[in-house]
């Protein structure tokens, strides 16, 4: 009696997906082909190039200290150096330490908030490009009255001719050989 339901049921699904028209696309090669790549990947370079740029002013700044500590250093070893200079020469030490201490503290806060703003907006960016690109999908769904698309790398297997992501990189205006070729270079 199981092995009848079973059948029934698998006959009815068969049957419905039989209806159905299904579709594949590659996500990344969309999304790396899509309209605003190139720009949200050149404002991220840029703003990372601009982070980086701080921090080795930062750095520069911490190594100017830590050059003038090593003359006051050499010069407290002095052995000729009297008392009073030589107290002013530990005090001046004492401060320089602390000063390099604040810096090297202000650069890895400011390392840790470059990288993370770095972070969210690439996920601000990425997001961005995926809800246009979800859109573009179900307007292509919808248009060419498909039920279901799917990301073909979520699948185990599909066949080819259910890929339907040249039509969408011809909808965005991209060439798909072109995309393909692109995407194979890097």
């Amino acid at each position: 009696m199981k092995t009848v339901i079973f059948a029934l049921v698998l006959a009815a699904c068969a049957s419905a997906s039989a209806a159905m028209k299904f579709g594949t696309v590659d996500l990344m090669l969309l999304v790396r082909n899509h309209p605003d790549y190139d720009r949200n990947k050149t404002f991220l370079s840029e703003k990372d190039k601009d982070g980086q740029k701080k921090l080795a002013e930062m750095k520069k700044e911490g190594d100017a200290l830590q050059a003038q500590g090593r003359k006051l250093a050499e010069q407290f070893r002095n052995p000729m150096l009297a008392d009073k200079a030589k107290a002013d020469l530990e005090k001046q030490l004492m401060e320089l330490q602390q000063q390099l201490m604040k810096i090297e503290q202000g650069y890895r806060a400011e390392a840790l908030r470059i990288r993370q703003e770095l972070q969210e907006d690439e996920g601000r960016l990425l997001k961005a490009t995926t809800d246009d690109l979800r859109k573009r999908i179900t307007k292509f769904a919808k248009d060419n009255e498909y039920d279901i698309i799917l990301d073909k790398n979520a699948a185990p297997y599909s066949v080819t001719s259910l890929d339907v992501t040249d039509n969408l990189l011809k909808d965005m205006g991209v060439d798909p050989k072109k995309a393909r070729g692109r995407d194979e270079s890097k």
